[in-house]
């Protein structure tokens, strides 16, 4: 039995929210990237508190659509799995840059690359391997993944980020060990510039911490 894995190259459609209108009024331009379970048109809402003549929101969308729970009434969305992440990998950067060129964003205006949960993941592999110079970079309740090092972020010391990096005093998801080695390679990364916040809650987001970010 001669059984093989082969590849294909095609073309594909995916969708993205924005909320508000970007304008010159503009200041802040926010690319959020969700955690898994999300879908781009609800992880949104978290910031429509935000001034929304100076914050243009853009947030978007995970692939992998599979209902929630095995109950075939909600879905969700993943960015990436276990399964040829390498390739997957190569797909969402490629999606990110054409969201990115499709908004023909200002240059005046201030950048904040923003992941959550499964997004943190995403957001840094993007920002490394695109050398996105951003402003902010948000890393909120979510892991760096360990083949990431300061090499892939030392570009950002030279604009000068702002990196933060937000956790939950209870989180379900990370234990004080955890906690421990994701702040640690954080520290590493990059080289002690990052600022920690530990909130008061789970693995959830804090709209007053998002405003408070700004």
């Amino acid at each position: 039995m001669n059984r093989q894995e082969k590849q294909v190259i095609y073309k594909t459609t995916n969708t993205y929210e924005t909320l508000n209108a970007l304008s010159e009024k503009t200041k802040n331009v926010w690319i959020v990237l969700h955690g898994i379970g999300y879908l781009s048109k609800y992880f949104i809402k978290y910031f429509e508190e935000l001034d929304p003549e100076e914050n243009y929101i853009i947030a978007p969308q995970a692939p992998s659509k599979y209902y929630l729970k095995n109950e075939y009434r909600h879905v969700g969305a993943s960015w990436l799995t276990k399964e040829n992440t390498l390739t997957e990998t190569k797909n969402v950067v490629a999606y990110l840059n054409a969201v990115r060129e499709a908004e023909n964003l200002p240059e005046h205006c201030r950048l904040l690359v923003f992941g959550f949960s499964q997004g943190v993941s995403i957001a840094t592999r993007w920002v490394a391997s695109q050398k996105v110079k951003c402003d902010d970079l948000i890393l909120y309740a979510g892991g760096i993944p360990k083949d990431l090092t300061f090499e892939n972020f030392s570009f950002l010391e030279e604009i000068n980020t702002q990196v933060t990096h937000l956790v939950g005093d209870s989180d379900e998801y990370i234990n004080e060990e955890l906690l421990k080695q994701e702040s640690e390679k954080i520290q590493l990364l990059f080289q002690g510039r990052a600022k920690h916040i530990i909130f008061k809650g789970a693995h959830e987001i804090k709209k007053e911490l998002i405003r408070q970010l700004i």
